[in-house]
């Protein structure tokens, strides 16, 4: 995200996350707030994201979308297997440097897969 404040809050987020994991308690409100720095910041794919995530942890009581993937040497592709807490704090870390291309990419990629897994 591109403000200060904007950043603080996914910092906040990080620090809950790490401390209580997917299901600390004010999570949700925290994401909640997130969405709000990103539309304030009109950014419609973190808004999204974000909207996703908290709706995804609230329906699955989980993060465990499969949205990273590795690549083999003959080109097949295969999900990485990662605990939920380390999933959405990767997507959280992608946050905070969102303005980086790859790690759009990577948001994306969150996006597709928990639209897919909420609709």
């Amino acid at each position: 995200m591109k403000t200060g404040k904007a950043n603080k809050q996914i910092e906040k987020v990080i620090a809950l996350v790490e401390k209580e994991g997917v299901l600390a308690k004010s999570l949700i409100e925290e994401l909640k707030e997130l969405r709000e720095h990103a539309l304030k910041e009109e950014d419609p794919l973190l808004a999204k994201v974000t909207r996703l995530t908290y709706e995804y942890i609230e329906q699955n009581e989980a993060f465990d979308i499969q949205a990273l993937w590795e690549e083999d040497e003959e080109g097949g592709e295969y999900p990485l297997e990662i605990e939920d807490k380390d999933n959405l704090l990767n997507l959280l870390n992608l946050l905070l440097k969102s303005d980086h291309k790859i790690n759009r990419e990577e948001i994306k990629d969150y996006r597709t897969a928990l639209k897919e897994e909420l609709y």
